[in-house]
């Protein structure tokens, strides 16, 4: 009998487990962990999960965060599960940037704001705001989204819209680090009569829509991010 390779193990056989039996079959040995814990199997197991009919709904209640699974767009009934945050703030305090394969991008929003990396589901997290996040975060003001790069890294776009001044800024999961791009620079969606909606992504693109209903008779406009588009800044 042919021996399965440890290639077919788990880039074929692992990667199409949920995230959560993924997690038990780190404690195997300390080679599986770490071959369970690659940037490339995360990267496979996610567009695996992401092209899955069952998907996971997260809703920021008053004093919980629950959790309930969707199967081919509709909500399962009796799947609700509570889950906790690895930081000690009420969800109130909590504002969702936006989401992409199983990871949710947060901002806390207290006396002074955090970004926060968080996988509801392996339970782990990461705190990737700089000094630019001491200011404080407006649900209308500030959008992000996330994606893949050509090399596999994942990528954190940050929208902040302040003072008619649209600063987009990119994190790099790889390098920890964040860089400024040049995005919708001299445009008028900055100003605060405009509302973003977070980031969709699609097919290497994160689409925004961008609406002003303050002043009639209102406006709605479509931006896109085109992550092919920005070159290797880090």
């Amino acid at each position: 009998m042919e021996r399965v390779g440890d290639d077919m193990i788990f880039e074929e056989i692992l990667s199409r487990l949920p995230a959560k039996v993924v997690c038990r079959f780190k404690s195997v040995s300390k080679q599986w962990c770490y071959e369970l814990s690659t940037p490339k199997f995360v990267f496979i197991h996610a567009r695996r999960v992401g092209n899955s009919i069952q998907k996971k709904l997260l809703s920021l209640k008053e004093n919980s965060i629950v959790v309930d699974d969707i199967v081919a767009g509709n909500l399962e009934e009796d799947t609700s599960e509570t889950v906790t945050f690895p930081y000690d703030v009420e969800p109130s305090f909590l504002s969702i940037i936006g989401s992409f394969n199983g990871l949710i991008l947060l901002c806390i929003k207290r006396s002074y704001n955090e970004l926060v990396l968080w996988n509801p589901t392996t339970r782990r997290f990461k705190m990737i705001s700089d000094e630019y996040f001491s200011r404080y975060f407006g649900r209308h003001n500030d959008t992000g989204g996330m994606y893949f790069d050509e090399h596999n890294d994942l990528k954190v776009l940050h929208i902040n819209c302040y003072w008619d001044v649209v600063t987009a800024r990119v994190y790099s999961r790889h390098n920890e680090s964040w860089r400024k791009l040049n995005f919708l620079n001299g445009t008028h969606l900055g100003s605060n009569f405009y509302s973003w909606s977070p980031g969709i992504y699609s097919d290497k693109k994160i689409y925004f829509m961008v609406s002003n209903y303050w002043i009639p008779p209102g406006e709605r406009n479509i931006v896109v991010f085109d992550s092919i588009l920005v070159k290797d800044i880090f």
